[in-house]
């Protein structure tokens, strides 16, 4: 009898080369398609997802080499996700592999998978049994035994999760994802303004088929209300919803609040913090269909789900959702995409939405809602006072009507935030002798002074180098040494000084580093366990402290100076976010920003909450300078050794494009705003054209003659595409 011909796999590696590789497998079918598989590679072995079977290979076929193995024991990976991914790829100009390989947890990237054996499957029993024993308020443990005996993981593997998951449980993380177990009574839901119930009266009209909606809803105006209205439709018509969230500090509180008004209903968490043990699980959870309500940062955006019907994407205007390496896609792009190809709604929402939303809305590709009133009855807008800090001179980073504000607001027992988006204790070590400034000898940026456990310490927030500061001015030889300008910890310090009653909380990247740490914090704001906060932008968005009315703004001005196009439009949105922190509740808020411009455009659209004057001023600006989103942009990175290097790799690439380029515009290479990082030299090449679909039919033959280029040892390039970071 003849043996039947082996199967030409098409499997997507994580190699940095565009293109699939082909491999035999005597026993496969399409159904596995999507599926991970372990190949031989160079002398190596690999993981790899299988996108296609191939009836004839690109070579001879005694030339292929064989699969090692084909996993079996868990789901593939859907034809929507496969689709998505070759999108993302695509439009991003990134490898289908590295693509690929990136929307995988990593316990499923590793090399070593088998097909569970006896002892595996008893564990799958013995799991299920026990988890139906256990008491019914022990959900987070319920669950937890749920998804290993449901993951069929083998039992080695299962062995070395033991640490990540005892350690996941520990922190918490399970008792925030079932605060509420199917026991508890679900939360009655407020009642609705007029906005509200408006806004989801024009939601529920269009419920079915793909539309893209902007809810635009000031700070405190119940757009959570709004997206766990729509979702309580969705799960009582048997689907499931995605939720974005920019950060992972607001994945806890947004999960517990979920909980509470859907109690038995599966939610799933999704984002970094998670222990390896407990993301499988999740993803599990998600592709098996078991979730319901998945709540997520950017990469969730990936995620399987075979009942989808919803997708919100909370904070749209947030810079967060955005990629800054690897595959560069922007989480609420690809969630509109996603939407679009699954026939499914998508909720964008914003106090501030990115100017690319705002102008979508204005030409009709989004249909916008609006809530423009806080949702508590007795809860008004902060009033916003600028300081003018010319006349007013600060002391310590803090002027003498922010000091008073602070003062009475103690006095009253109400809670204050002192925002300054500056960590560490000062943003560089002085000579007053010379003007010489603490630089970092790897990167073209100041070393920051931090206080540190044993006195101060010098530290690069680009690099991460640390050392001890100077005895002396490394210039100069003078003693004369001394912090210059402010940063959280000098804050801290100074209103210690001018507080010693107060209760004083600092909450920054450093404070908040340790697991757990954040959550701890902002129960003991809860709790009015602290009378000030001294907080970056960390504390600027998605926190709801009833008792805090005062937020007072410190620096804001640096933005308004950056060479940067759109650091006006963060700063707007940033100071709105975080004074929609004051006066929540019943309880008045006020909001006073230092600064030498009070006339400033920016600063007149701020006192009076003014979004749509703002973004339609900038908007015409940016049209008079052909900017997004008035025009789309990709830019090339290079780094190398020195930056002639990278500037010659970028003029060879300037001159390839050239005979391509019909209709769009390629400027010269110039180096980074940032043109030295850890000894790598930085410069870029903007490419810029009026049209999307114009600058991806340059992009896709432009990047793949990139790719085929050598280039110099030690040089690294990539391309971004709608790029926000220069």
């Amino acid at each position: 009898m003849t043996p039947p011909t082996p199967a030409i796999l098409q499997v997507a590696l994580d190699a940095p080369i565009d293109r699939l590789f082909d491999y035999l497998a005597a026993d496969a079918t399409a159904a596995d398609i999507g599926r991970r598989v372990r190949v031989p590679f160079g002398p190596r072995r690999q993981v790899g997802v299988v996108v296609g079977l191939a009836e004839q290979a690109g070579v001879a076929a005694a030339q292929l080499r064989e699969v090692i193995a084909i996993d079996r024991t868990l789901p593939a990976l859907p034809a929507d996700i496969l689709r998505l991914a070759r999108f993302a790829a695509d439009y991003y100009q990134h490898p289908l592999g590295p693509t690929l390989l990136a929307l995988l947890p990593p316990a499923l990237k590793r090399q070593r998978f088998r097909t569970p054996g006896p002892a595996a499957y008893a564990l799958t029993e013995a799991g299920r049994a026990r988890a139906a024993t256990l008491p019914a308020r022990a959900t987070a443990q319920r669950r937890l035994a749920e998804r290993l005996a449901g993951s069929a993981v083998a039992a080695t593997e299962l062995a070395g999760l033991r640490p990540v998951l005892t350690e996941w449980l520990r922190q918490g993380w399970a008792a925030a994802a079932d605060l509420a177990g199917p026991d508890q009574p679900s939360e009655a839901p407020p009642p609705l303004t007029a906005e509200q119930a408006a806004a989801l009266a024009a939601l529920r009209g269009e419920a079915h088929g793909f539309a893209a909606w902007l809810l635009f809803g000031v700070t405190g105006s119940g757009k959570t209300e709004v997206y766990l209205r729509l979702i309580g439709d969705v799960l009582a018509r048997g689907g499931q919803v995605l939720v974005l969230l920019p950060e992972i500090h607001l994945t806890p509180q947004m999960v517990e609040r979920f909980g509470r008004r859907f109690p038995g209903r599966r939610l799933v968490a999704l984002h970094s913090g998670l222990g390896d043990g407990e993301r499988l699980a999740a993803w599990l959870d998600c592709i098996d269909g078991r979730a319901d309500i998945v709540l997520g940062t950017r990469l969730a955006v990936f995620t399987p789900l075979p009942r989808l019907a919803l997708i919100v994407v909370d904070e749209e205007h947030d810079a967060s959702y955005k990629q800054m390496e690897g595959l560069r896609y922007h989480a609420r792009d690809v969630a509109v995409w996603r939407a679009r190809a699954a026939g499914v709604p998508v909720l964008l929402g914003s106090a501030t939405p990115a100017l690319e939303s705002w102008a979508n809305a204005r030409r009709g590709r989004y249909r916008l809602l609006a809530l423009p009133k806080r949702a508590h009855a007795e809860a008004e807008l902060p009033q916003v006072r600028l300081v003018d800090s010319r006349t007013d001179k600060p002391k310590q980073g803090i002027t003498a009507a922010l000091r008073t504000a602070l003062a009475e607001n103690l006095a009253c027992g109400e809670q204050s935030l002192v925002f300054i988006n500056r960590r560490g204790y000062a943003p560089v070590l002085y000579c007053r002798a010379c003007g010489h400034v603490s630089s970092c000898p790897r990167c073209a940026a100041h070393q920051v002074v931090h206080r540190h456990r044993d006195g101060y310490q010098l530290r690069c927030h680009h690099c991460g180098l640390a050392a001890r500061p100077p005895q002396a001015c490394p210039a100069c030889g003078s003693l004369d040494l001394a912090p210059a300008g402010q940063g959280t910890q000098k804050v801290e310090d100074h209103l210690a000084e001018l507080f010693p009653a107060a209760r004083i909380l600092r909450v920054d990247r450093d404070s908040a580093a340790r697991r757990g740490a954040f959550a701890t914090m902002r129960e003991a704001i809860a709790r009015r366990e602290v009378d000030i906060l001294v907080g970056t932008q960390i504390v600027a968005k998605g926190h709801d402290f009833p008792m805090l009315t005062l937020v007072g703004v410190i620096g804001a001005d640096q933005a308004l100076m950056s060479t940067d196009f759109r650091a006006s439009e963060r700063l707007f949105a940033q100071l709105m976010q975080v004074g929609g922190r004051a006066g929540r509740a019943a309880h008045a808020g006020r909001v006073l920003i230092q600064t030498d411009y009070p006339h400033h455009p920016l600063y007149a659209a701020l006192v009076t909450h003014d979004y749509p004057a703002f973004a339609g001023r900038t908007l015409d600006e940016r049209r008079q300078a052909d900017f997004p989103p008035w025009s789309y942009q990709a830019l090339l990175r290079a780094d190398a050794r020195s930056m002639a290097e990278a500037m010659a790799f970028l003029d060879a690439a300037r001159d390839l494009g050239a005979g391509l380029a019909d209709g769009v515009q390629i400027y010269d290479p110039v180096p980074a705003l940032m043109p030295r990082i850890s000894e790598r030299e930085r410069a870029q090449l903007l490419v810029q054209a009026a049209g999307r679909a114009r600058l991806q039919r340059f992009l896709t033959p432009w990047v793949a003659a990139l790719r085929e280029r050598r280039t110099a040892t030690g040089l690294r390039w990539s391309i971004d595409i709608d790029p926000l970071d220069w």
